[in-house]
């Protein structure tokens, strides 16, 4: 079915108009029947290039009130073929109905969403969700943005232009331009896919940019230390106070497999008296708020003995004193130095050699050492158990000998 099709887009200036910012209309004539509505977007007077129907420029609000007139363009092209195709009519009042639905989902921008969900989520900060997290959010969004600029050339874009190649490209873009490792870059798209799932149970669009897109980690090397490394560390004694105060703390989290938040906000309303009548660490993990009960061992009791009088631990009511996890890092390069480590450690190379070396490698079962170190999966857990080629050794070793006890060789009797 052929019909007269035309479409404009124009200021329209009221009695009451001011010099300045006029509103921007869209006016749609079939066969000579028309109806108009403003876009809710406005344009100076001096800035509007009336034959084309758009904002001179290309820079800046110009380029970002025409993508938004271009949107619209191509849904009333869409809407115009959608009804030829059928063969039905295509009266003015029906398109400006559709067309201001649409309208209405192109309201919110992914930018302005996300930047809602961070002051929400950081206004919850400390309460339900760790700073840290927080921060991480913070700087995925300004990521986002960054990304944004590059692709498009503009500040945001709508909910509704979001489609499985914007994943795509942001994920090149993340590991092209932004030269982040494949895991960092998943981080950020799945904090992405978290606002998008918020938007979709909103109703905001419809279709899930993600659906067809598989997000997956890349196992990584996970630094710990060996038995012989960690008696090494246990008996160096360094000149050095705060040398000295660092391999206390890290050691106490080797044998405690609490993060450096974790240890930091310790005091002694966290210690009690356990099931088994010894003294247990009792807390809730700053990352996931999950429980972590912690039986101390005896190393652990001698570094908090240590501390106990430490004007600074008292004036704080801690059990250990208080570093940033940047001076923690750093001064572990000294140490490491100067215990002649061939490996790179962090803070967090503690919570590792809890895992491994101090746990599952003396037999300690999976199970119990994930609920020490407060995770709700085994799943989590097992990441610890895989890098334990050295345990596996040894097991093999044990069930070789098991068979030869109790089987003479085949050889002998042949």
């Amino acid at each position: 079915m052929s019909q007269n099709f035309k479409t404009i887009f124009f200021l329209k200036k009221g009695k009451r108009s001011k010099a300045g910012a006029l509103p921007v209309y869209v006016r749609i004539t079939i066969d000579g029947s028309r109806v108009e509505w403003s876009v809710q977007r406005k344009c100076e007077r001096a800035k509007w290039n009336q034959a084309a129907g758009k904002m001179s420029g290309t820079k800046g609000d110009a380029v970002q009130l025409n993508q938004y007139l271009d949107t619209i363009r191509t849904r009333i092209f869409e809407l115009q073929k959608e009804y030829m195709l059928k063969n039905i009519p295509l009266t003015p009042e029906i398109a400006k109905q559709k067309l201001l639905n649409q309208q209405q989902e192109m309201k919110h921008s992914l930018i302005s969403v996300y930047q809602y969900h961070n002051d929400q989520f950081g206004a919850l900060a400390g309460i339900e969700y760790s700073h840290g997290t927080y921060k991480k959010f913070k700087s995925a969004l300004k990521s986002l943005k960054n990304f944004i600029e590059w692709k498009f050339k503009r500040k945001d874009i709508f909910l509704t232009e979001l489609n499985h190649q914007f994943i795509t490209d942001y994920e090149f873009y993340l590991k092209s331009v932004q030269v982040m490792q494949h895991n960092s870059a998943m981080n950020n798209l799945k904090k992405l896919k978290k606002i998008i799932r918020q938007c979709m149970a909103n109703k905001w669009i419809e279709n899930d940019p993600f659906y067809h897109y598989k997000m997956h980690l890349k196992q990584t090397h996970r630094n710990y230390l060996f038995k012989d490394e960690l008696e090494l560390l246990s008996s160096k004694k360094f000149l050095i106070q705060r040398l000295e105060q660092v391999k206390n703390i890290f050691l106490f989290s080797c044998y405690t497999g609490l993060s450096y938040s974790d240890v930091m906000k310790l005091t002694k309303n966290d210690l009690s008296i356990g099931i088994d009548g010894e003294l247990w660490i009792f807390t809730k993990r700053t990352k996931t708020d999950n429980d972590s009960r912690i039986p101390l061992l005896p190393q652990a009791k001698d570094i908090l003995h240590i501390y106990e009088n430490h004007p600074a631990v008292v004036a704080n009511n801690k059990l250990l004193p208080q570093l940033s996890n940047q001076r923690l890092n750093s001064y572990l390069k000294e140490i490491t130095d100067q215990c002649g480590f061939k490996k790179e450690l962090t803070f967090h190379c503690a919570r590792h050699t809890f895992a491994t070396t101090v746990t599952l490698s003396n037999g300690v079962p999976i199970e119990t050492v994930g609920k020490m170190l407060g995770h709700t999966n085994l799943r989590t857990t097992q990441q610890y158990a895989r890098v334990l080629d050295r345990k596996v050794s040894d097991d093999m070793k044990a069930l070789k000998n098991k068979f030869i006890d109790r089987k003479p060789s085949l050889i002998a009797n042949q």
